[in-house]
């Protein structure tokens, strides 16, 4: 593959918002291993980072797939890959099924039941494509196909589940749900014409910010809970308080009539909240008691 085509690839599937997600996962992977007494091993992290890609590729290019009439009708994303003809469709459906190859392989590495649970993963990514075609709540499904991958990687650590990993995964799907609102508030006239549903669409824009800004307080509120219910040390408190700060400085970045500085509120400071969240996060695991 040449380097232009891996760059349109990489393009396609957003590879550097692999950020998103991939912080949390290991935030759970950390509490894992420190509830067994111990740290991750180099081996089962790899795997975890490897089974997150294969994951977040297939589930981006699926998307690409299933809206590809709708991205060549909608003005902002008619540019992308496959409505461009830069992809074709043969392409993007190849290299879904040698990134869920690559998730399921990852998941063999680790142990038995993350290997069983895999094909449940692929099912609940691909399921999201095709919700915005009859929910408004399909904000929701996307941010548990991120929100999931806390909980995916203390099974791969620990081969079961605490229930207080449930916690941080909704926390992450209530984070990714709200500022996916923000996101489609962009695209509220295309959805109308093409009949799509989304909140915006459903409550307007001016509504969907408070619903966001309730999703990320509740947000808040969960990560003190699971931080209480861990015993977790000061860093965990301090990142809680940076994430806040952060998520609220997000908010006044969107306005209902002044959505121009939404790709800042999307891209930029939510790759920092993920960020510093795994690195206060990540010091209160190091130094949480087993």
């Amino acid at each position: 593959m040449s380097k232009s085509r891996i760059r349109i690839v990489l393009e396609m599937i957003k590879f550097e918002h692999s950020v998103f997600a991939l912080p949390f996962a290991l935030v759970g992977a950390l509490l894992a291993a420190r509830a067994g007494g111990s740290l991750p091993s180099w081996r089962q992290v790899l795997w975890i980072v490897v089974a997150m890609v294969g994951a977040r590729s297939a589930a981006m290019t699926m998307n690409r797939i299933a809206d590809l009439e709708f991205d060549r009708r909608n003005p902002r994303t008619s540019n992308r890959a496959l409505p461009s003809g830069e992809l074709t469709p043969g392409f993007a459906w190849t290299f879904t099924i040698i990134a869920s190859a690559l998730l399921v392989f990852a998941a063999w590495q680790l142990n038995p039941l993350a290997l069983e649970l895999s094909p449940v993963a692929l099912a609940i990514l691909f399921f999201y494509s095709y919700t915005k075609r009859f929910t408004a709540w399909s904000h929701f499904v996307l941010g548990l196909c991120l929100g999931m991958s806390p909980a995916a990687a203390w099974i791969a650590i620990r081969g079961s589940l605490d229930w207080r990993m449930l916690i941080l995964c909704a926390a992450v799907t209530l984070w990714v749900g709200g500022f996916d609102v923000l996101y489609a508030c962009q695209d509220i006239e295309f959805d109308k014409a093409a009949g799509l549903y989304s909140i915006p669409k459903k409550f307007g824009i001016a509504r969907s910010l408070l619903i966001a800004r309730a999703m990320h307080m509740l947000m808040i509120g969960l990560l003190a809970w699971l931080a209480w219910s861990f015993h977790l040390a000061w860093p965990a408190w301090a990142g809680i308080a940076v994430v806040a700060g952060l998520l609220g400085y997000e908010h006044s970045l969107v306005k209902p009539n002044d959505l121009s500085k939404i790709n800042a509120a999307f891209f930029t400071v939510n790759g920092y909240i993920s960020l510093l969240f795994l690195l206060f996060w990540g010091a209160a695991a190091v130094v949480m008691r087993p």
